[in-house]
């Protein structure tokens, strides 16, 4: 019933209460979305009602701290997407005046990739595109792409399933590091087997989003003393202040003169991919923060390795 609704009404739909609905869809709230569109609230509510009496379906649960997407507007989410993505190309191919790259664009990320090296470049991206937002949102599972938890997600493992464009950043590496106190302190471990007589920072297993990030299972037994924190930052901050030794990304380690890498010789190799709903790769605003972030990681692939 409210497919049929919807596909009859999309031929009278005013595109502006569309506009709007994406925004409140992408918000979450109807007040903030009346706040990036710089209009009233009550004109948000209008324009919605009147989308929705259009279709012939309610498009959004209102709650008292958001709205959440009814099955309805899940689905006319998409529609609304294509035709937004549509009217940017015409714009963009008429070449009369290039398109405003505008709205919000969320990004779901590793906590050591969006807070090591993407979150100190983003500045750029926006200054580029006053009219852009970005949200940087560090993910401790995996963002669901078609239910628009995230426009961008960087993960990883390669994705193998869904209407997914999925495209690799690049290989990075990471390895066993100590502050330099620790070491001037408890001394140095020569082979793997040396890491029983230190306590050892590591991820917290059973939240591991990942089994990639478990490199080296065996020291969760129960000869091994560990610190357990669920984040790559975290365990970056208690390695450099002493806590013991952990793995860590080599791209943000290898800068810290606080750290020294030790066992040298035992490396591990990952790496990064971007990946976006196939709905949503041509968006402009998305292809713009895409392309962004992959150049510049391009531009500094040299500390990845």
């Amino acid at each position: 019933m409210a497919n049929r609704a919807l596909m009859a009404g999309q031929s009278a739909m005013d595109w502006d209460n569309a506009r709007i609905f994406l925004s409140v869809a992408r918000a979450g709230q109807f007040l903030a979305a009346a706040r990036q569109l710089r209009v009233d609230h009550a004109t948000v509510s209008r324009k919605i009602t009147a989308l929705e009496t259009a279709l012939g379906a309610r498009l959004f649960d209102r709650r008292t701290h958001g709205c959440l997407l009814t099955p309805a507007g899940e689905q006319f989410l998409s529609v609304a997407e294509r035709v937004e993505a549509e009217i940017l190309k015409i714009q963009a191919d008429l070449g009369s005046h290039a398109p405003e790259i505008a709205g919000t664009v969320r990004i779901g990320t590793p906590d050591g990739f969006g807070t090591m090296f993407l979150s100190a470049r983003l500045g750029k991206l926006v200054a580029r595109h006053p009219g852009l937002t970005i949200q940087l949102v560090p993910v401790p599972r995996t963002f669901s792409l078609s239910k628009r938890e995230a426009d961008i997600a960087i993960t990883i493992d390669e994705p193998d399933s869904g209407r997914l464009y999925v495209r690799k950043l690049t290989d990075y590496s990471l390895h066993f590091y100590a502050a330099r106190s620790y070491v001037a302190k408890h001394g140095e471990p020569k082979t793997i087997e040396d890491l029983s007589s230190h306590p050892l920072v590591t991820y917290v297993q059973d939240l591991l989003f990942s089994s990639a990030l478990n490199f080296v299972p065996e020291i969760f037994g129960p000869s091994f003393r560990r610190l357990e924190c669920a984040s790559a930052l975290g365990q970056n901050e208690a390695v450099r202040t002493g806590a013991g030794i952990g793995i860590l990304h080599d791209y943000h380690a290898r800068h810290d003169e606080a750290l020294q890498m030790v066992l040298p010789d035992l490396s591990f190799k990952r790496a990064y991919w971007i990946v976006t709903h196939a709905d949503l790769r041509d968006m402009l605003r998305v292809k713009t923060v895409v392309d962004f972030i992959a150049k510049e990681v391009a531009d500094h692939r040299q500390e990845f390795a």
